[in-house]
């Protein structure tokens, strides 16, 4: 017995046992099994739940969507599938309401996205140094990310409104003339990307901030001393330090974008799912919707779900080669 054992024995306290013994007995063979089987398996038990939900809910309509997208499929008789192979996809090549829905997918994105990175950047700055109810403004931020998609987007609906609604008085009180947002190419996008902006802006903001708490003062500090404002410090010591945030922020919001779907299905009313008359602000995500359940064509919704997958791979990619070329830089 070493000398520690022995100090702990001499204040009281039992030495512990291996599990399945009583006193001096030795444990049985089938406890001790037990034991070692408990400490081996497990883990493993306590994880399996995500992977059965991740099984059934996710991997499994991935898969079968792919098998979808190679068969005609119609809504009217899913269980029947007629093999056409490629035939959607090369479809989709030809169809100009697709490559259209892609093309205001990224402006959308574009417009949507680079506003309210740097709109975030520029709050999360403001909250980083010390304010007075601080808390409070945390918690303003997350107000919009909080509120649902509906309840937003019929607000903006109503504040865009062509004949009452309060941002063409605004306009009309500076004497501009009112603005139609609904149908207009531009004015449409901008104002579905105003309210992606509302919601997110705050999200992103939150981020910001934690990254930026992260900095250790000690460069805040050296920059003072050379006389560098808070300006300056936020342009050569925080920017630096959040370039890997900035990146992530980058790839979730293009990402988000990509799948955008609610913000313009509910601005659009009652036809949403066209994105407007002459589809003007139809995302990618509601011409998959179109497709699959008002034209019936479940083939080549699912092969529009798989498209917009590959393009989500290939923003993954581009992250990871940009990674790897900031980290050799550093």
């Amino acid at each position: 017995m070493t000398a520690t054992a022995g100090t702990v024995e001499e204040a009281g306290a039992p030495l512990p046992r291996p599990p399945g013994t009583h006193g001096g007995a030795r444990p049985g063979p089938w406890r001790s099994r037990l034991y070692r089987w408990d400490v081996r398996y497990s883990p493993y038990a306590f994880i399996a739940p995500f992977f059965l939900f991740f099984g059934a809910f996710g991997l499994f309509p991935l898969l079968y969507t792919g098998w979808a997208s190679l068969h005609r499929v119609e809504l009217a008789s899913p269980d029947h599938m007629e093999w056409v192979g490629l035939h959607n996809y090369t479809r989709l090549l030809d169809d100009a309401f697709f490559w259209n829905a892609l093309r205001n997918t990224f402006t959308i994105g574009v417009i949507s996205t680079v506003p309210q990175l740097l709109m975030a950047l520029g709050l999360a700055h403001l909250l980083h140094y010390r304010l007075r109810a601080a808390t409070f403004w945390r918690v303003a931020l997350l107000t919009p990310y909080a509120t649902s998609v509906a309840a937003a987007t019929l607000v903006f609906v109503l504040l865009y409104g062509r004949d009452y609604g309060m941002v063409n008085w605004a306009l009309g009180s500076l004497g501009i003339s009112p603005v139609d947002w609904q149908n207009g190419t531009w004015s449409s996008q901008f104002a579905v990307s105003s309210i992606v902006i509302w919601r997110w802006t705050g999200y992103n903001a939150l981020i910001y901030l934690a990254a930026m708490q992260a900095v250790p003062d000690e460069l805040y500090e050296s920059a003072a001393l050379d006389g560098a404002s808070r300006g300056q410090q936020f342009r050569y010591v925080t920017v630096p330090a959040l370039r890997p945030t900035i990146l992530f922020t980058v790839v979730v919001s293009t990402i988000g974008a990509t799948q955008l779907f609610g913000e313009p299905l509910l601005f659009g009313g009652a036809g949403g799912q066209k994105g407007g008359a002459s589809h003007q602000f139809q995302t990618l995500g509601l011409y998959l919707y179109e497709q699959g359940w008002f034209n019936f064509h479940l083939g080549r919704a699912s092969a529009v779900a798989w498209t917009m997958f590959l393009i989500l791979l290939l923003i993954a990619a581009a992250n990871m080669l940009l990674a790897r070329r900031l980290r050799k830089s550093h």
